[in-house]
Parts: C-alpha cells; structure tokens; sequence
C-alpha cells in the first residue's frame, strides 16, 4: 500500500495523462446512512464544496459494488480536516471481495488532519492492481471522537491496458484530440 496525503496529489491528472479511468461511474454506489441531501449524488458529483454526511453509528459505509470483475489500481479521498473538524475520518477501512458477505480487510489507513485528496494505491501481493467485484470504505473513526463523518469526494481509478498497436514508437499522444485515435475502436 502507498499512502498520500497532500494538496498537490491530483487524481485527474493521471486521467489527463491516459495512464488510468475513473471507474466509479460504472458501479453502484450505497451508503449505510446519510442526512438527506448529503448523500452518493454529493459524494459523486466533483464539487469539493459538497459532502457525504453520515447519520448513524460507526462504522459508517460507503459500498461500490461492479456489475463485473473490474481491476482497480488507486482510490482516491477527498477530506477537509479545517472545514470537517470532528466530522472527518481519522481511520478508513478498506475491505474488497465479490459481495457483502465475503469481503475481507486489505488496508486500514490512519489519517491526520487531512486536508485535500488522499490517494491510496491498491496492488496485491505481486504489486499488480487487484480485480474485484466489490469495495467498501469503512470510516471506523473520526477525528476528536466525532459520531458522524464527512467525505466530501471519493474518486475509483483502473489502469488502461494499452494494445499492442505499435504507437509506442511515435511518442505518447498527449493532447485530448490525439488521444481519441490511439487505439483502433
């Protein structure tokens, strides 16, 4: 696991660069609790002004269940202890597996006021992103012992294959417009 934690981590870029996609799009988002109007449509829609709010119990859950086998690479979080005080996680829990009832625990990921995006890389045993049906984040604590938690973005990246077309030799496409021709669709 590699854990960042700085305003100058940027998942978009790596999207930019075509090195990776965000996959959350793909998935079904659920949450174990949330205050209305503070739910997956806030946590998803790219405004860092907006947040996830939990209304219950620790932990509190955040599921990203696949319709199919998916490799993912990073997860990227995105906190605001100065904003959130005792509304941010101070410990998250990330489980994976197939369904609910067999995910296990593969990081726990202590967190210290953090403020901005948190990327955590995801690799196996082999260093080789992992293919799963299901992730869960689970916020098993907050800072100054806060009962509901805020997250205010969560960002899902899988690698892109490239083929084996030979565009290597001209250089990578680096621009929007180039990068729509190199692949064969």
């Amino acid at each position: 696991m590699s854990l960042r934690t700085t305003k100058e981590v940027d998942p978009i870029k790596n999207e930019r660069n075509g090195s990776v996609r965000e996959v959350g799009c793909q998935a079904i988002w659920s949450l174990s609790s949330c205050k209305p109007g503070f739910g997956v449509d806030q946590l998803r829609d790219d405004r860092a002004d907006t947040y996830w709010q939990s209304d219950g119990q620790l932990p509190h859950l955040v599921n990203i269940q696949f319709q199919r086998k998916t490799t993912i690479s990073d997860i990227y979080i995105y906190t605001d202890y100065k904003l959130d005080e005792s509304y941010t996680p101070s410990r998250i829990s990330i489980r994976v597996g197939t369904h609910f009832n067999d995910i296990q625990e593969i990081e726990v990921i202590p967190l210290i006021e953090p403020a901005g995006w948190v990327h955590v890389s995801i690799r196996d045993l082999r260093d080789k992103p992992i293919r799963v049906f299901m992730i869960q984040l689970a916020v098993t604590s907050n800072h100054q012992n806060g009962r509901d938690t805020h997250m205010r973005q969560i960002k899902i990246h899988s690698p892109i294959e490239h083929s084996g077309v030979g565009f290597e030799q001209f250089g990578r496409f680096s621009t929007v417009e180039f990068q729509q021709h190199a692949t064969i669709r």
